[in-house]
């Protein structure tokens, strides 16, 4: 299965006065969302930079659609679209407890040897893992 959720209690510092959740908090939902999609397949972003490759974030698309509000409990989804080369794919959403559909995105991050300062390609393991899930 090429896709995973997690949940995420809305807390009171990411939203504005009127309990609504400000738009810069739903970035760092997604990146707990990959980074537990990663965990889910066995590969540790921990472990990953330590080897000294990085995912950075090349592009990032982010539609709106209703607004989460403070408490509530988030349901967030992250799918693999593709992994070709150095890139990496993945399409997620947002749910609230109602199952409503809040916000969707897409993300382009590329493998990068943080030594080299330049793209590479993803160790095999690392392909053998996301090969599995697709």
């Amino acid at each position: 299965m090429n896709q995973d959720c997690v949940e995420i209690r809305v807390r009171y510092s990411e939203t504005d006065q009127m309990g609504v959740v400000y738009h810069g908090s739903y970035v760092p939902y997604f990146e707990i969302g990959r980074v537990e999609w990663l965990r889910k397949k066995g590969i540790s972003y921990k472990e990953l930079e330590a080897t000294g490759i990085a995912l950075p974030i090349v592009s990032m698309h982010i539609n709106y659609k209703k607004p989460a509000r403070y408490d509530e409990l988030l349901k967030v989804t992250t799918k693999l679209k593709s992994q070709n080369g150095v890139k990496i794919e993945f399409d997620c959403e947002i749910r609230n407890e109602n199952d409503e559909l809040l916000t969707t995105a897409h993300f382009i991050l590329v493998f990068v040897d943080v030594n080299l300062g330049k793209p590479i390609l993803p160790p095999d393991y690392v392909l053998d893992l996301i090969k599995i899930s697709q």
